[in-house]
């Protein structure tokens, strides 16, 4: 079979927000979602009844999902994991929803957590975010110090916001981005600039940010590929969000289609992929 990318689409990202006040249905995103090629979803797994209902839909569509917690506990995790292995689920994505002033402290939660994971056959990634203990580019690395096996999940737009990188990026900065990208086994994917988290993909002055983006997750992709099993799956979930996250007009409403750019988002990622795969060919 050999390695696959599998294109996930965020359920967060299909909300409209819009000053219209419609919202489309469960079912009529799912629908979207499988229609236009996407490989899986990613959405939150830790209620029951909700979990259980986005397994019955995705499933009619063959889609396959990322599930989604914020522990603050150990504990925490358990119920997520529990919807996982009854659902099914490619991977969880873990949020560590506490903002630790030491390394001590945080690997005592990645430890913990790590102990419940090995409990089920699910793959548990920490992803990168901000507001969360991984919210540094810094002290995430000094986590990877401290814990040089820990999987981490890359969205590595908050750390460009966060350490506002001045453009263009130096060769010092490329080097702690591309360690991070060593260590993430699954991406979520939007194109944030120094100043802004989520740009708008198709406006042209927004072009430089772009090609940074598609320069990093190339690296991660094929760091992957070193990395992984010749039969592994890597899942990239594009994840425009909607307002605030998305930038908005005086009327309030996201001045792009974030569906349409989700979709141009979802064939730049699979041509990276492919070149990645060229890459690896033997010569």
């Amino acid at each position: 079979m050999g390695q696959q990318l599998l294109v996930f689409q965020s359920m967060w990202a299909m909300e409209r927000r819009h000053s219209d006040g419609h919202e489309r249905t469960l079912e009529e995103n799912l629908r979207m979602i499988s229609e236009a090629g996407f490989d899986g979803v990613s959405a939150h797994y830790t209620n029951r009844d909700s979990v259980r209902r986005l397994a019955e839909l995705r499933n009619a569509y063959g889609l396959q999902a990322e599930g989604q917690c914020f522990p603050s506990t150990i504990d925490d995790l358990q119920p997520a994991l529990e919807n996982a292995v009854e659902f099914g689920v490619h991977h969880l994505d873990l949020q560590p929803d506490v903002r630790p002033r030491t390394v001590a402290e945080s690997v005592k939660l990645l430890d913990g957590w790590q102990r419940l994971a090995e409990q089920t056959d699910i793959p548990v990634y920490i992803e990168t975010h901000r507001d969360r203990m991984t919210t540094d580019l810094y002290f995430t690395l000094d986590l990877l110090d401290a814990r040089p096996n820990l999987k981490l999940l890359g969205d590595i737009s908050h750390y460009l916001v966060g350490r506002e990188f001045a453009w263009p990026v130096s060769d010092e900065n490329h080097a702690l981005m591309h360690r991070i990208l060593d260590h993430s086994w699954a991406f979520h994917g939007r194109v944030a600039s120094r100043e802004q988290v989520q740009i708008e993909l198709s406006f042209e002055p927004h072009r430089m940010w772009v090609d940074l983006f598609l320069d990093w997750w190339r690296y991660g992709f094929a760091s992957w590929r070193r990395r992984a099993g010749p039969d592994a799956t890597l899942t990239f979930t594009c994840e425009l969000g909607p307002k605030p996250y998305a930038i908005i007009g005086r009327d309030g409403n996201d001045t792009t289609d974030r569906w349409a750019e989700s979709l141009l988002l979802r064939d730049w990622i699979r041509a990276v992929w492919q070149e990645t795969a060229q890459e690896a060919q033997p010569a």
